[in-house]
């Protein structure tokens, strides 16, 4: 059903529901409500005053604080809103309307930084959970694949042009190191995100000083017990009004690095659907092509690409806003943040989906594999057919211009001609060589010319997937969901 309002793609196409709830205005609000309790929690324990020598913050009213944590007020807070223009505030009277004994000290010594800032820090943690357990699985396929066909010889390429040849397994790894470089860029960046705390207007925690009489054991203190509560180990050392906007820079380039990887493997996989080795899923009843009936096009793969190219761009946002921030703080980071780093996280959740979807459904045509493979493999066998010949007295450099001029020969035949590549014929009929037709067609197994591919597959998946696979074992066992 159409709509008259405009809605992100990503909301309705690519993310998932798991990811656009974390980034939903009733996590926000609800991690709002939280922090406020923890910072009267905290405020209590400390022993903060009135003027009255009596308790600031009491017990009752941190009960009723919490009575209310999660029934948040919405009506109340636009219609707030449109009068002050302040998000916060609107929901500090929000919620002073359902707690009117603790109304007073809501927010109290606080600045809006205090629940916008701490809030973005734990939903991009949260974020970045959802985001490891999707590599994970993305992994843990793939290192299944690799284990699969780790001894299916394949023709390799440098430069998309034929080369040594390699295994469909071997080539996966390739695609595996570079997810296994961004969970443990992830795993850097997400342990060493720390809560901005309460740091006041510029950073001074010079409201705090006030309230707290000048204790400045108590006021440090402050930080470190409304980390706690809100599960982080600290909070950062020093600040202005915001946290570093060079978090939001080190947190997307993990994003993008992520996306980077799976742009990787599907250009990968259109280029071998293209050559018809290997294809990604495609559904019974899927149209590959308005016009052309027949045509089985990539387009989970080409979607990753796009989605990726996206996030990769996406990137340059919080490394602007860093760069540009002014002093202790301005506030043109806001409305790009609250768009870039959000959509950043959406995005990526989509292309970790879809790159579940396609590993879980490669189709390998081994046989396509093979013919390629062979009708090239003369060409890639001539240096062994040149050493067994110097070995049987032949003079190497006489030999290694007979097999130029029989492989231009050979190359002439098929580009030209479209002929079958006929260099062993060439190389059994020439004098300089002392072998028969059949003994170089016994030489043309595959396996004899992938080196250590299948030994390269198991070492890395063994000793290098196996073990953060098993770390993480409780977030295996992920099924994708594509929407279109």
């Amino acid at each position: 059903m159409g709509t008259d309002t405009y809605t992100s793609p990503l909301s309705e196409r690519y993310a998932s529901k798991e990811m656009q709830a974390v980034f939903s205005q009733d996590t926000k609000f609800r991690t709002w409500r939280k922090l406020w309790i923890a910072l009267a929690e905290a405020e209590n324990e400390l022993g903060l005053l009135g003027e009255d020598g009596q308790p600031a913050v009491t017990k009752e009213q941190i009960d009723e604080l919490k009575a209310h944590a999660d029934d948040i007020n919405y009506e109340e807070a636009k219609k707030q809103e449109k009068l002050v223009r302040h998000d916060v505030m609107s929901h500090v009277h929000a919620y002073g309307l359902q707690c009117p004994n603790a109304k007073g000290i809501i927010h109290l010594g606080a600045t809006s930084c205090y629940v916008g800032d701490n809030t973005d820090i734990i939903v991009m943690r949260e974020a970045l959970k959802i985001i490891k357990g999707k590599l994970i699985n993305v992994l843990d396929k793939l290192a299944g694949f690799a284990m699969e066909y780790k001894d299916l010889p394949t023709l390799a390429f440098t430069h998309f042009q034929p080369a040594q040849p390699t295994t469909v397994g071997k080539r996966a790894t390739l695609w595996m190191q570079e997810f296994l470089m961004d969970v443990e860029d992830l795993d850097y960046v997400a342990d060493s995100l720390k809560l901005l705390g309460s740091k006041g207007t510029t950073g001074t925690q010079a409201s705090f000083m006030e309230l707290f009489a000048g204790d400045q054991t108590k006021v440090k203190e402050l930080d470190n017990i409304i980390a706690k509560k809100m599960g982080f180990d600290s909070c950062y050392a020093v600040s202005g009004q915001t946290y570093s906007r060079k978090v939001d820079t080190r947190v997307c380039n993990v994003l993008a690095g992520i996306a980077a990887s799976a742009h990787k493997m599907s250009n990968d996989i259109r280029l071998l659907q293209h050559l018809k080795e290997v294809e990604e899923p495609f559904e019974k009843n899927q149209i590959g092509s308005s016009a052309m009936a027949y045509k089985r096009n990539p387009m989970r793969s080409e979607r990753i690409a796009s989605l990726s190219r996206y996030v990769m761009i996406d990137a340059l946002n919080p490394a602007m806003t860093s760069a540009t921030q002014w002093f202790e703080r301005t506030l043109d980071d806001s409305a790009n943040k609250r768009i870039s780093m959000a959509e950043a996280f959406l995005a990526t959740d989509g292309v970790l989906d879809l790159c579940m979807n396609v590993v879980d459904g490669l189709v390998v045509h081994e046989k396509v594999i093979t013919k390629r493979l062979m009708s090239e493999l003369p060409f890639m066998a001539t240096e062994n057919i040149m050493m067994d010949a110097v070995k049987a007295g032949g003079d190497r450099q006489e030999l290694h211009e007979e097999i130029r001029v029989l492989s231009m020969q050979a190359g002439r035949n098929v580009k030209e001609l479209g002929l079958d590549n006929n260099l062993l014929e060439l190389i059994a009929e020439s004098d300089k060589f002392p072998v028969t037709y059949e003994e170089l067609q016994k030489a043309m197994d595959p396996s004899k010319y992938v080196g250590r591919a299948p030994s390269q597959v198991e070492e890395f998946v063994n000793e290098c997937v196996k073990p953060m696979l098993e770390a993480n074992k409780e977030q295996l066992g992920m099924k994708a969901e594509i929407n279109v």
